[in-house]
């Protein structure tokens, strides 16, 4: 598995579904590059116009709550947020993530700062935060996540390996 490499975007605590897809855009469900425009927008709502491609998200604890709506993590990942790091994740949303190959980290995430530069090393389970200095760790994947995770999500990885393969 690959290191991933980005500037910082700090949340507080259960940002829910509804902050990541607003439900006023329902409308744009079947179109998820325009809804990913308003990605984190009752959050932040410049997030989208101001990340850029392999930024990572960071939040608190019970990130994800809400409903189980697969668009909300599939709208971060086409917006090119490369990892979420958090306390906690809501069960549905961390494994509808793991499943769309979106990595998802369980960290303490105090010491991260909005901005700060970070390199995630997902073989080590460490973050650094290059910009503080300092090493965060976290309890590595499973082998069988950081599979679905390198195939790019679990339909990638059935399409790779015609079937489950995670050995």
């Amino acid at each position: 598995m690959k290191k991933f490499k980005g500037r910082a975007w700090k949340f507080g605590d259960d940002i829910s579904t509804d902050h990541i897809a607003p439900g006023r855009l329902f409308h744009l469900r079947t179109n998820l590059p325009e809804l990913a425009k308003h990605v984190l927008e009752d959050a932040d709502p410049d997030f989208a116009k101001k990340m850029s491609v392999g930024d990572i998200v960071v939040g608190g604890r019970n990130f994800g709550l809400g409903s189980s709506r697969e668009h909300a993590p599939q709208i971060i990942k086409i917006a090119g947020v490369s990892a979420i790091l958090a306390k906690s994740f809501a069960r549905i949303f961390y494994r509808n993530s793991i499943n769309l190959g979106l990595p998802v980290l369980i960290c303490d995430t105090d010491k991260i700062d909005d901005g700060d530069e970070l390199e995630i090393d997902m073989n080590a389970g460490e973050i650094n935060d290059l910009t503080k200095e300092i090493k965060i760790t976290f309890q590595p994947l499973p082998p069988a996540m950081l599979t679905i995770l390198s195939d790019g999500g679990i339909i990638n990885h059935f399409k790779k390996n015609k079937g489950f393969k995670l050995t």
